[in-house]
Order: structure tokens, then C-alpha cells, then sequence
């Protein structure tokens, strides 16, 4: 796949999963993974927005450490001693403000990894002060912890992941058609996999290879 580009691009490999491109976006994020020994009290929180790659970087700190990984969701039914014996990620930590019982296994699961030595790693949409967390312990100890940004992605990124997304689906866009969706399109993650998924949908229906005319028209009609 990395030969594929046509500019200079680092990739990283997260465990049997897809390429993850490395671009000034998420660049800060992706160091502190890989710097994981070094997080203050070790414990991060993961920040970005929906599709920024939050779950795919967890899987690669996961590979790096042996963690088990956890949703937010299922740490009320969890078994939290066990959980804490080792390192631990906690996908969309966020999810779980108001969830009294879900709220006292992340402070238990917290409290417990670092005291045995481990590290803890989360992931959000938001920075823990905007979580609405009921349990004011809970609360200052998530927004004691360091964060890690994936910020919306810049033109190089943004044209990496269209053309992961073209080639996942087996699509070859004509050569000019990832600079010009980056350009036009909204920047972010979520839009660029409805963009591949309707121009998809839409060379299927028309028996027409995906072109910039084909683009335009898509963008136009996402627009309205």
C-alpha cells in the first residue's frame, strides 16, 4: 500500500489491521503511543473525533504492551481485579458520565492499574472536562490525566485515507481525483467514508468508472 503514494508518507501496522498514516493530524498522538513508557503517572487520554483513528492507535498501544482492551460500556460487568493486572485501554470513556455504576468501575479500574504498576489509556471525543461526570473523584482524576490530540485532518492525511478507503473497496479513481475531493470535500474523517461510500454506490449503479465529473456531482448533492 505504501508504495502506492505518490508523496512521502511513514506508515504504521497495527496488528493484522490496516496501514495507519502518520501526517502532522495525528503525529503528536501517534509519539505518545509509541512513548507510552514515558506518560506522566502512565496515563493517557486519546482524543479526536469520530473516525480520527483513536481505536486503531489503542490496537497498536495494545500490541506494544499486551493491554486488553475494554468499551467504557462493559466496565460495570467486568471483573476490574483482573482487568487491572496488566495494562488496560478504555475505548469512549466519555460514554459512561451518568452511568453511576459504569462511573465507580472506571475509578476502581484507574486506582487499581496504576497502584499495580500498570499503564491506562482511554479514548474520547472530548477532553475529560467535558465529560458530565457524577463522581467527583472520578472527575479530577480524568482531568489530571495527559491528552493526546488527533486533530482534523490536513490535506495529506485527508488524501491517504480516501485512498485507503478507495482501495478497501477495490476502487482505482482516475489519478486526479484525491486532490481534488480533498480540496472540496468537508474535512473530516466521517465525511470522507460517506463521500468513498456514495461514489461507490454510485459508479455501481451507473456502470461508470469514478471520475471528476462523477465527483463533482456527488459533492454537489452531499452539499445540499
Amino acid at each position: 500500500m505504501g508504495e502506492q503514494l505518490s508523496f512521502d508518507l511513514p506508515v504504521r501496522a497495527a496488528l493484522g489491521r490496516e496501514d495507519f498514516y502518520v501526517a502532522p493530524a495525528n503525529a503528536q498522538a501517534v509519539a505518545m503511543i509509541e512513548d507510552w513508557q514515558g506518560w506522566p503517572s502512565r496515563k493517557l487520554v486519546l482524543v479526536g473525533p469520530p473516525g480520527a483513528g483513536k481505536t486503531h492507535l489503542t490496537h497498536v498501544w495494545a500490541s506494544l504492551t499486551g493491554a486488553l482492551i475494554i468499551a467504557a460500556r462493559d466496565l460495570a460487568e467486568a471483573d476490574i481485579a483482573d482487568l487491572a493486572r496488566g495494562p488496560v485501554a478504555v475505548e469512549d470513556a466519555d460514554e459512561i458520565a451518568g452511568n453511576a455504576p459504569g462511573e465507580e468501575a472506571l475509578f476502581h479500574l484507574h486506582n487499581l492499574t496504576l497502584a499495580e504498576g500498570h499503564s491506562l489509556l482511554l479514548t474520547a471525543e472530548t477532553a475529560p472536562n467535558f465529560w458530565p461526570l457524577a463522581l467527583p473523584d472520578l472527575a479530577s482524576r480524568m482531568q489530571a490525566t495527559t491528552l493526546a490530540h488527533l486533530r482534523a485532518p490536513d490535506d495529506t492525511l485527508l488524501a491517504a485515507l480516501l485512498m485507503k478507503l478507495f482501495a478497501d473497496r477495490q476502487l482505482s479513481p482516475s489519478p486526479e481525483i484525491l486532490p481534488y475531493l480533498a480540496r472540496r470535500m468537508d474535512r473530516s474523517f466521517d465525511t470522507a467514508r460517506r463521500l468513498v461510500a456514495t461514489l461507490d454506490a454510485t459508479a455501481l449503479s451507473t456502470g461508470r468508472p469514478i471520475t471528476r465529473a462523477m465527483a463533482a456531482k456527488v459533492l454537489d448533492k452531499m452539499a445540499e
